[in-house]
């Protein structure tokens, strides 16, 4: 059984998560301390007891979707579970930092920092209402990128997220996505439909956040991981610091390639993968992806309590 551990992005935040962990395990708790600390927020108050919307705002979406999913890590070490026990980490857009926090190669509080300057940057480097995403379901990754060629017209529109084999978001100016929502259904995609994001990621407009992201990466300690940790923009492992700081970077305006990725793990000889925090969002796309694996949601004292059996 070869397993993989895997981490979930922003969409998956509820209110509320984590904090049972945090109750049932000391180690869960000291996470949410650490995170609390290091953004000198009462982030865990809002997690825990706050306002969604609030809560879905980029900057705190970001750190807070981790700070779950390593505190569930946390609470699987303490029963015998732990990292090493993978063979790859990887994480869908943000969760990348989490899977990179998880193989010890950044500490939870530069972690931390790292996502609330990487929520802040993706947010405002578009004006709101000037950017848009939308998903394309019931096209394949090439289909999708043709759609939005065609649909760019002059302005920048990508396939952002190559989710599975029938999911793809893309991502750019408004008026260019909306273009492509109309163009994907009359090239037959099942649906088309915008999403309630307020930015666009994973596209060239996000440059300005890229830039961003260099600085604060570049006063960061990235050790190597101890496990691998499989890279977005490059859809396979990797284990250089330098190469990681570097993938970081490009992961802003660069596609999420997680049917690649899943693809790739599978090809390894992955059959097992562990999806750590908040959500199973991630475990529905790899069940299409890699249909022999199994899949496991890890988000609840009673989900790691269904491990030990």
């Amino acid at each position: 059984m070869s397993r993989a551990f895997v981490f979930p992005g922003q969409g998956a935040q509820a209110i509320g998560m984590g904090k049972a962990l945090a109750e049932a395990y000391p180690a869960a708790r000291a996470v949410f301390d650490e995170v609390d600390a290091a953004l000198g927020q009462d982030l865990s108050g809002l997690i825990w007891e706050g306002d969604i919307a609030e809560l879905t705002l980029t900057a705190n979406a970001q750190p807070a979707l981790m700070a779950t999913s390593i505190a569930a890590l946390r609470a699987l070490e303490a029963e015998g579970f732990g990292v090493a026990d993978a063979a790859f980490v990887a994480g869908h857009s943000l969760g990348e930092y989490s899977a990179l926090c998880a193989a010890g190669a950044l500490s939870v509080g530069d972690t931390a920092k790292l996502l609330r300057v990487r929520g802040d940057a993706m947010q405002s480097a578009v004006p709101v209402g000037v950017g848009a995403m939308a998903a394309l379901l019931g096209l394949d990754f090439e289909g999708a990128a043709a759609v939005a060629a065609e649909a760019a017209q002059g302005e920048v529109c990508q396939a952002a997220n190559d989710n599975d084999p029938a999911q793809v978001v893309v991502s750019g100016h408004k008026a260019a996505v909306e273009r492509a929502v109309e163009i994907a259904k009359e090239k037959g995609a099942k649906r088309a439909v915008m999403l309630p994001v307020s930015a666009p990621f994973h596209c060239a407009l996000m440059q300005p956040a890229a830039d961003r992201m260099a600085e604060a990466l570049a006063g960061v300690e990235i050790k190597a991981p101890v496990v691998p940790v499989v890279a977005n923009v490059r859809a396979e492992a990797v284990s250089d610091p330098a190469l990681i700081r570097e993938l970081l970077i490009e992961q802003v305006t660069g596609s999420v390639r997680w049917r690649e990725s899943v693809a790739w793990m599978a090809g390894q000889g992955v059959n097992e993968f562990w999806e750590i925090g908040a959500g199973k969002a991630l475990s529905g796309m790899i069940r299409r992806i890699a249909k022999e694996a199994t899949c496991v949601a890890i988000g609840t004292p009673e989900d790691i309590a269904k491990l030990k059996g």
